[in-house]
């Protein structure tokens, strides 16, 4: 199974992960398919740079995300909602 999940860089105490394309089987920081993006948490906010294209590609494929990724995508490359709701209502109340 193809899985997508994050790879981890970085010195000691200093993480930065890749977030990959890989075999299911495969060990953590060992080989993968294709480098989607990556994620630095130690940035203040964190930085998440992932291709939103590719990955919309991979899981149509069968790909899984790991718990993580999963997380990862939910809250960064999904667009927030619109304020616009609330903008109408004020402009009622007067």
């Amino acid at each position: 199974m193809v899985v997508i999940r994050l790879r981890r860089a970085g010195s000691k105490k200093r993480p930065f992960f890749r977030v990959v394309v890989t075999d299911s089987r495969t060990a953590r920081d060992s080989s993968f398919v294709e480098i989607l993006g990556h994620y630095n948490p130690r940035s203040r906010p964190a930085v998440v740079q992932v291709d939103k294209e590719r990955v919309d590609y991979w899981l149509k494929k069968g790909a899984q995300p790991s718990d993580s990724v999963r997380t990862l995508i939910a809250r960064h490359l999904t667009p927030a909602p619109a304020p616009a709701a609330a903008a109408p209502a004020a402009a009622e109340a007067k």
